[in-house]
């Protein structure tokens, strides 16, 4: 009798023990997709401000991979495409100043590949005045490299461009 009040005894234990090990490695599994999550929409962010906003083409292959799309209204531009125009935009004078504000819809995370949808927004300023505002819906996705995280493509559908008070000698709009 006391053998076999012991084996439940110990199975209960055990039992107890399994429970906590794996809620402890659900946790970590939970935290470590926040992590990701995070990563993703940081990508995103980022990637607007050093490329886009900076019109830097040097931070091309810092984002995104060597086969990179960009579906852009019913355009498709590549790497090569990219840092072209944003090498000629840079020597437009002047050159606005452009504010990006990422609106995540959602986010989705399986194994090595993610997608992200998100609505953009940018405000193009000179000399501290708003002569645009654009916005887009917009879809992503990212590929786990050794680097770590680089985008793969990106489907842009402008939903607003409005240009305010603009001469246009100063700015040329795209």
């Amino acid at each position: 009798m006391i053998t076999v009040a012991t084996k439940k005894y110990d199975m209960k234990i055990l039992l107890c023990l399994c429970l906590i090990l794996s809620s402890g490695t659900m946790l970590i599994a939970q935290d470590s997709k926040k992590i990701n999550k995070s990563q993703i929409a940081n990508i995103i962010t980022e990637s607007f401000d050093q490329i886009w906003s900076d019109l830097n083409s040097k931070n091309i292959e810092k984002f995104y991979t060597k086969d990179f799309l960009l579906l852009e209204n019913g355009e498709v531009w590549n790497n090569d495409f990219i840092a072209n125009y944003l090498d000629h935009a840079i020597i437009q004078k002047p050159i606005p100043k452009r504010v990006n504000t990422i609106e995540i819809i959602k986010i989705k995370i399986t194994d090595k590949t993610a997608w992200i949808a998100y609505k953009n927004a940018a405000i193009f300023s000179i000399d501290n005045k708003i002569v645009r505002r654009a916005s887009w819906l917009e879809s992503a996705s990212a590929i786990l490299t050794a680097e770590g995280w680089k985008l793969d493509m990106l489907h842009s559908t402008r939903t607003k461009n409005e240009i305010i008070k603009v001469d246009s000698t100063r700015l040329k709009t795209h």
